[in-house]
């Protein structure tokens, strides 16, 4: 049985020097990677795991990850719970992490993981309050850094996320965001069949009532991960520190809007206007809280978001935007639990001249994601099946064997998508950190994905401030 290798002393950890961790970069150096894809040579460490998608990219093993990983994180559940979860992939029964895992516990851990520096990427995913300050020292150090999202919750503090990705570009590291979402297969098909005019047309520039593309979700507090009852902090619950639902899952839905309506196209804060945004609270009472943290109380911290004992938690938003022109519309809700036999859902549509592209995931879908195509021309419908059919039985079915088109109506198709491409939202965290891999060994991300990552968290900032009027 592998077995998690703990190494917590109350005041200090003593780590054994990482080769490349804590080099000085030269001017060489910012211009040619470190990286050469070399079996172990990415040495990961964790800061202050607070959040279940931490242990999620560790989930399976990677050959150019070294399998010792460094924790930095005040004591506390949060960082337990972290190791809990690694510990079962460790002893799972069928393919078996061995990771091994080296804690420093103190109130300073973030001062001692940039002074030891032990490895050379950050994962990090938790508590959000100091989260772009953290990234931004991290970079400053000349640390790569894998962060899940948000990267910003607070509007005063987008500039400095900004001066991260420029400190990042002149330190030659790379700051880089957790994007599961492009992984999931209904998503990468509807991006793919937008991109072919004789099925698609062109997208339509749309209106604040009738957006051309809008991507909606629903999530829950209370959830299962990895076959468990997800136990969430309490301050999940407190948006100064998790931040608010317009700031957090919307990160997403903004980034796939970019992803999938100006594919590898470089964007600019320019070319955003906000045309209005709102947001509203799902209400915890004192059971549901118990039920999904585990406490008896709400802490202090939260007694300003408590009104006649019921937890206010503003997790719900919805911004209406413009983007290079055309309208694009995101919200997200969260509720309590989903009722039995349901899930987190999503729903997407693409508007184009010649049809819409929707994926749907609700009840008739069975809670999984389809993706449907609805044709919208007036003439030559019998064309216009015909390229879609070849788009699919054809074209796309050479990126991914075995996909079928179904007629429902004379209008109306669904793609049928073998179960083998649907590897779930878990699994979408080792490809994101696949991709990564590969980044650091070409020195450099896509030339776009930085601009890019700029505008959607201008986005998501923007909508708050107008929520918040």
């Amino acid at each position: 049985m592998k077995k998690i290798h703990l190494l917590v002393l109350s005041v200090a950890v003593a780590f054994t020097a990482c080769t490349g961790g804590g080099q000085k970069k030269t001017e060489t150096n910012k211009k040619q990677s470190m990286f050469t894809g070399a079996k172990g040579e990415v040495k990961l460490m964790t800061l202050d795991p607070g959040h279940f998608h931490a242990s999620l990219v560790q989930k399976v093993m990677y050959d150019q990850i070294d399998p010792t990983v460094y924790v930095f994180a005040p004591k506390g559940p949060d960082v337990q719970e972290h190791l809990k979860r690694i510990e079962s992939y460790n002893t799972r029964a069928e393919n078996p992490t061995s990771w091994i895992e080296k804690v420093y516990l103190g109130d300073d851990f973030f001062e001692k993981m940039i002074s030891e520096k032990p490895g050379n990427v950050m994962v990090v995913s938790g508590n959000n309050a100091k989260k772009t300050e953290y990234i931004l020292k991290t970079v400053e150090a000349g640390i790569n850094v894998l962060a899940d999202k948000p990267m910003v919750i607070n509007p005063d503090e987008f500039p400095r996320l900004e001066q991260a990705f420029k400190v990042a570009g002149e330190k030659g590291v790379l700051l880089y965001d957790i994007m599961t979402e492009r992984h999931e297969v209904t998503t990468k098909i509807q991006r793919e069949l937008s991109k072919i005019p004789e099925v698609f047309g062109t997208l339509l520039k749309g209106t604040a009532e009738n957006p051309a593309i809008t991507k909606e979700s629903v999530h829950h507090f209370f959830k299962y991960v990895s076959g468990k009852a997800l136990i969430r902090p309490a301050w999940f619950f407190d948006v100064t520190q998790q931040g608010e639902g317009i700031v957090d899952v919307t990160t997403h839905l903004v980034d796939l809007i970019q992803w999938e309506a100006f594919p590898e196209v470089t964007l600019a804060k320019s070319d955003v206007n906000i045309v209005s945004a709102k947001h509203w609270t799902t209400d915890l009472t004192p059971k549901m809280f118990k039920k999904v943290t585990g406490l008896d109380s709400y802490p202090g911290y939260l007694q300003k978001a408590i009104k006649d004992d019921t937890l206010k938690v503003y997790s719900n938003g919805e911004i209406n935007y413009t983007l290079k022109g055309v309208h694009a519309k995101v919200s997200v809700a969260w509720h309590f639990q989903a009722p039995e036999g349901t899930a987190d859902t999503h729903y997407s549509i693409m508007r184009g001249t010649m049809c819409n592209l929707i994926i749907k995931q609700g009840q008739e879908e069975g809670y999984k994601p389809k993706l449907y195509v609805e044709a919208t021309v007036k003439d030559g419908l019998e064309t216009f099946a015909g390229g879609l059919g070849k788009a699919i039985n054809q074209d796309l079915a050479v990126m991914y064997p075995g996909l079928k088109l179904k007629k429902l109506s004379d209008r109306l198709w669904t793609v049928e998508i073998p179960d083998k491409y649907k590897v779930g939202h878990e699994a979408h965290f080792g490809q994101v950190t696949q991709k990564y891999l590969r980044y650091l060994k070409m020195g450099h991300l896509p030339e776009w994905e930085v601009p890019n990552m700029i505008v959607k968290y201008y986005t998501t900032t923007e909508g708050m401030k107008v929520a918040l009027k």
